[in-house]
């Protein structure tokens, strides 16, 4: 049976973001990103998908193997609260330099979120997308879920530039835990 997903960008909502995080050992999660995290899927069995973009591989700052290892340290340290990140979902490439089509998985693109539904038996109708930049919100938008923008990492610029358009995300969250709050209430008809 299909059932609710969070799909959540990575670095900047789960965890600092010091720019191409490639070490494990500097991955930081925001204070409360595990408990939260535990919380929402105790209170909704939601899956919970990091959809990312890596351009750091393109650039050749990063490799797969330290995106993969940096993945493992976030699970690692969202264990002691006895949650983990279902799977990852991200794109390796950048329009400076691969084409186009290489291209069509990074976010605003619903590609990888389509590919991940898909692939987790996931209900689009009840899901949601979590995430600190315009892009993010932007991809939650074109898969058609609810979106949360959490003022962490690249969100209060990112709520002045969709301000800016008039557009809105379906919620603003503080952080995670709030992103978290919000989603168990919305899903309960609080």
């Amino acid at each position: 049976m299909s059932g609710l997903a969070v799909f959540l960008d990575r670095d900047g909502t789960l965890n600092e973001d010091p720019g191409y995080l490639g070490d494990p050992s500097s991955v930081v999660l925001y204070p409360g990103t595990g408990e939260a995290l535990s919380l929402l899927k105790e209170k909704t069995n939601a899956k919970l998908i990091v959809i990312s973009n890596q351009s750091g591989i393109a650039r050749g700052l990063i490799t797969h193997d330290d995106v993969k290892k940096v993945n493992e340290k976030i699970n690692e340290l969202l264990s002691k609260d006895n949650v983990k990140i279902d799977t990852f979902y991200y794109c390796p490439y950048h329009p400076d330099f691969n084409s186009e089509d290489e291209c069509r998985c990074r976010k605003p693109s619903p590609q990888l979120v389509m590919k991940a539904a898909e692939e987790n038996d996931v209900d689009m109708q009840k899901s949601y997308f979590v995430g600190d930049a315009v892009s993010d919100i932007e991809c939650g938008w074109n898969s058609g879920i609810k979106t949360i923008l959490v003022k962490t990492g690249y969100g209060l610029d990112s709520l002045s530039i969709l301000q800016k358009q008039n557009k809105f995300p379906s919620f603003v969250a503080e952080n995670i835990s709030d992103a978290c709050k919000i989603i168990i209430n919305d899903f309960s008809g609080d």
